[in-house]
């Protein structure tokens, strides 16, 4: 891969901060996010790939942190997008106290199909959501967790309830099943959304042209950044929905300024922060009234300092840079 002005290692060196940030509640199994953050002459940038993430995959990410920090990125068109709230896999008691950080919305994304969990647990968040907040849009996501009859099942028990879902996305794990997992959902009134079938393959278009989904999912850093990933929604004809990496304020400004160019007006999910129990920012970036402002943001050096990492972690982060940079 290429990356448009492409820094020296020194200068990246030279800036770079690495964080650990608390959530509120454990997302995607981690209560940790570690995150390296680097200061270009365009403003504050994020490199965070998760930890379990190989270097070809991770150095992707680099692509993106780096053209937000050094490389051309077009003006936004609109000052504000709209989003959603997003509620981890807890237990229905705790559906009310984690949804109010996010304040007013009007669509939630709801985890489903979490390791160790049942069918039975799914059913009764998403309930305990539409009786909580009863003219909310619900969206599900299951990361590629179910199987195409369970994702049916599912769909057809909320059915049952009287519960239309906006869309579902990643139901289940490879592309051949997402169009299968399509065909049956349709059937059933519920469009498909494709995450992790566009941003964690060779060919992120692959989706699109096997006709496997409805919606596009779009995350900045994974896809190479915001260029990248305006050609991608292009190419594929689409809608789509941007979504973040569970980042800090800076990365959320990523994926904002990408949100930025879709004119469909859709709720984005870029409200994360909200999960997080501390950000980089004095100010962190998240929705007001349902709404995100799309602007540059910089992390005070009291909050670099109240969450910097381990000496350890912060090497194995460097080490992590030195090698990623080499692929680019």
């Amino acid at each position: 891969m290429t990356v448009a002005k492409k820094p020296e290692l020194a200068e990246l060196l030279a800036s770079a901060r690495v964080v650990s940030l608390p959530l509120r509640v454990k997302f995607r199994g981690v209560l940790e996010r570690e995150i390296m953050l680097f200061e270009g002459p365009k403003g504050w940038t994020e490199w965070s790939p998760f930890t379990e993430y190989a270097d070809e995959e991770a150095a992707t990410w680099l692509s993106a942190a780096i053209e937000f920090g050094w490389g051309e990125v077009d003006a936004p068109k609109v000052d504000r997008v709209r989003v959603n709230a997003t509620l981890p896999a807890v237990t229905p008691e705790r559906v009310k106290p984690v949804l109010e950080r996010f304040g007013s919305f009007d669509t939630v994304k709801i985890k489903v199909a979490e390791p160790g969990q049942s069918a039975a647990d799914d059913l009764a968040r998403i309930v305990a959501v539409t009786e909580n907040y009863p003219d909310v849009k619900i969206r599900l996501d299951a990361n590629g967790g179910f199987e195409v009859d369970a994702a049916a099942q599912l769909v057809e028990n909320l059915s049952a309830k009287g519960i239309e879902l906006d869309y579902f996305e990643q139901p289940v794990l490879t592309i051949a099943e997402l169009a299968e997992a399509r065909i049956r959902l349709n059937r059933l009134g519920v469009k498909v959304a494709a995450d992790e079938s566009v941003r964690k393959v060779s060919d992120p278009l692959a989706v699109a042209q096997a006709g496997a989904a409805d919606r596009l999912i779009l995350k900045v850093a994974p896809l190479g950044g915001i260029t990248a990933a305006k050609h991608i929604a292009d190419e594929a004809g689409l809608p789509w929905t941007v979504s973040s990496a569970l980042d800090s304020s800076i990365g959320i400004s990523m994926g904002a300024h990408l949100a930025a160019y879709n004119e469909e007006g859709i709720a984005h999910g870029l409200g994360t922060v909200s999960l997080l129990a501390g950000d980089v920012c004095d100010r962190p970036l998240t929705a007001q009234d349902g709404w995100l402002e799309v602007k540059r943001v910089a992390p005070s050096s009291s909050r670099l300092e109240v969450f910097k990492a381990d000496d350890h972690r912060e090497d194995w982060w460097f080490e992590r840079l030195e090698r990623c940079y080499r692929l680019l």
